[in-house]
């Protein structure tokens, strides 16, 4: 932002997280210039009138309000009372280190809001509803709500105290021409971010593309064809062989089920719990551990559901997000570890590495699972279903090469896709960083506007 200049004149805000303002500038409580929490639902609603409710896990400051829930008001949680209109601004007064803060645009002026949230509302004479909407996003308010907020776990502050906070008020037209200046340079900024996000999803459906085409077609593009029978598998080579997955393992299990296994039996250390959110699109993720103790593992289940390296792992829930039947490869450095419910292992033989069957089935695993799944809200997938999968079994020798032809291809890609996210996130920070900047008067936008 070096391109930007100051204002000719400073003075002490006398506020220690706000430092300097420019000197015609003035400094007031948020209430001075807002009013809080002015409507809320009547008293004579019906139960089955819809309403369109925002939680506070559905607003985040750099997106705004992302997701509205329709839901009748009889099944309507009890926090959902809070009422805005566009040009009001709702800030998180729970869990403030979520950031959950948003201008209501008229897209949203007829939503429900949680009471966790304080609903801020412009006083016409004192702040221009653009400027608020800025003020709100700036992260020094953002922090300075956060490290006024009381609690570990649940941090929180009271509506009455967020409004108490100091802010800085240029004069209106000032206002005006800030809130325009900063409406085109985020719009500019959104916009590359957009851009680089919709090549990161490109890039990721080129990868899976590649692995797929891999793994049923084999590496050699001249190689006579034949039909697999199968329709999301397609032609495979004619020397390829087709068989379940149950076929070609010389054992398998799932987790323990019911009381067997509960949150409340795991410990710091001790044998690794494999769950779903370890099971990844072919990598096993290795973030969110974990355990139990061994004695439990040994005289409570037996020493069951045990899971070694090598062995594959399927998990039996999914979502959009979360493909069901993604598989993935236990890694060398788990040591003692088990299953949980609904991750189903697989201990394979020796007619198929565990990695490329860990490739085919994340690459057959939206088409193929489809068919097999049952559930009215979540994706399920039994151990039985996940047995029959069929895969396409080329010679080891074979599955060799198109493992390590896929582990060079799909490295090139994910260190594109690093830096592509790398750049995301410098912009996500050059936008935060120019909002603050503008409506701390650190630089002057008067002009650019």
């Amino acid at each position: 932002m070096s391109h930007y200049k100051s204002y000719p004149t400073y003075k002490d805000s006398g506020v220690e997280w706000i430092a300097r303002v420019p000197e015609h500038w003035g400094v007031k409580p948020i209430c001075r210039v807002a009013s809080c929490n002015d409507d809320s639902l009547p008293e004579n609603v019906q139960p089955d009138q819809v309403l369109r409710y925002v939680d506070i896990s559905s607003v985040n400051h750099t997106d705004g309000i992302a997701e509205v829930a329709e839901i009748r008001f009889a099944d309507a949680p009890s926090r959902a009372r809070r009422r805005a209109k566009a040009g009001d601004v709702v800030i998180s007064t729970v869990r403030t280190y979520l950031k959950a803060v948003a201008a209501v645009t008229e897209t949203h002026a007829d939503c429900t809001y949680s009471t966790g949230f304080a609903v801020l509302r412009p006083r016409p004479s004192e702040v221009e509803p653009e400027f608020l909407k800025w003020l709100a996003l700036n992260d020094l308010v953002i922090q300075a709500i956060e490290a006024h907020s009381e609690g570990l776990s649940y941090p929180a502050i009271n509506a009455t105290e967020l409004v108490k906070l100091k802010t800085v008020v240029p004069p209106p037209a000032e206002q005006s021409a800030i809130a325009a200046a900063l409406d085109r340079e985020t719009a500019r900024i959104d916009a590359l971010i957009a851009k680089k996000t919709r090549f990161i999803e490109l890039l990721k459906e080129k990868r899976q593309a590649l692995i797929t085409h891999a793994v049923t077609k084999g590496l050699d593009q001249n190689v006579r064809m034949k039909d697999s029978g199968v329709a999301w598998i397609g032609e495979v080579p004619e020397h390829w062989e087709l068989a379940q997955l149950g076929k070609l393992s010389v054992s398998r299990c799932d987790g323990p089920f019911g009381s067997g296994l509960k949150s409340e039996h795991y410990t710091d250390s001790g044998v690794r719990v494999v769950r779903l959110q370890n099971i990844g699109w072919a990598r096993f993720k290795a973030g969110d551990a974990a355990y139990i103790a061994f004695d439990y593992w040994q005289s409570e289940l037996g020493g069951g559901h045990d899971a070694i390296p090598g062995d594959v792992l399927i998990a039996g829930l999914g979502d959009e997000n979360n493909l069901l039947g993604r598989a993935c490869v236990v890694p060398d450095d788990i040591g003692n570890a088990i299953v949980k419910a609904d991750c189903y292992r697989f201990r394979v033989g020796p007619r198929v590495l565990p990695e490329y069957v860990a490739l085919t089935l994340s690459a057959t695993s939206r088409a193929e699972c489809g068919f097999l799944a049952t559930g009215a809200t979540r994706d399920r997938l039994n151990l039985t279903l996940a047995s029959a999968r069929r895969i396409p079994v080329p010679p080891i020798e074979e599955q060799r090469e198109i493992v390590a032809a896929v582990h060079r291809s799909a490295t090139r890609l994910d260190e594109l896709m690093a830096k592509v996210d790398c750049s995301i996130a410098l912009l996500k920070e050059r936008r935060s960083a120019l909002i603050t900047a503008a409506v701390t008067g650190q630089i002057d936008l008067r002009e650019a506007a």
